[in-house]
């Protein structure tokens, strides 16, 4: 998604790669300034556009916003129900859904706390459902994989599949704290594969 805006520049419009560039922009100013001092001003500065130039691409701060969570449905959730729905064994399911997530999260550094300061704080309706479905789409695809997993006698039966999804939910926020505090700079691989080694474990 975002972190490939620089790719095929030469294949994509002007303005669609001016709309990345300010969507990745205000990522980038979420993660190091947090969603409560983004300005139009300082979105103007970090990409180096007049805030005209901006609201030429996006009539509102709103509208950006927008985009980006249609961004994430589209881009993420559509990549998590392409694993869930493969016809891979469900470990090697489980392996790619997990590191899906956490490469993911990792190239788009703000999501996490775009996602949950937005989901607890906008009173914008529309949005609330728009999130409401990423969330509970990510749940449902794991699910998903668990159950086939269950159904083929690689996990136990007695596994709490919601409470599974539920820690699965869990791994933006960790996540994003080693993001933090390490300056943005993290070993997505090695990240993953310790997500996976312990879910695999409690599946067992």
């Amino acid at each position: 998604m975002f972190a490939n805006v620089y790719l095929h520049n030469n294949m994509r419009k002007p303005t669609e790669i001016r709309q990345e560039q300010i969507k990745q922009a205000v990522l980038d100013i979420i993660f190091t300034d947090g969603l409560k001092n983004l300005s139009t001003r300082m979105l103007a500065q970090r990409i180096g556009m007049s805030e005209g130039a901006i609201f030429r691409h996006f009539p509102t701060k709103q509208h950006i916003i927008v985009d980006i969570v249609n961004d994430v449905h589209k881009d993420f959730i559509g990549g998590l129900r392409k694993i869930a729905l493969s016809k891979q064994n469900p470990p090697k399911r489980l392996e790619e859904f997990l590191c899906f997530t956490i490469k993911y999260l990792t190239d788009n550094k703000g999501i996490t706390l775009l996602l949950f300061s937005e989901a607890s704080h906008n009173n914008d309706v529309q949005l609330k459902q728009a999130l409401t479905q990423i969330f509970n789409s990510q749940k449902k695809l794991l699910s998903k994989i668990i159950l086939d997993g269950i159904a083929e006698g690689v996990w136990d039966e007695s596994v709490p599949v919601e409470s599974v999804a539920m820690l699965y939910m869990g791994i933006p926020v960790s996540l994003n704290i080693e993001l933090i505090l390490n300056s943005g700079l993290i070993d997505s691989s090695n990240f993953c594969n310790k997500m996976f080694q312990l879910m695999n474990k409690m599946l067992k």
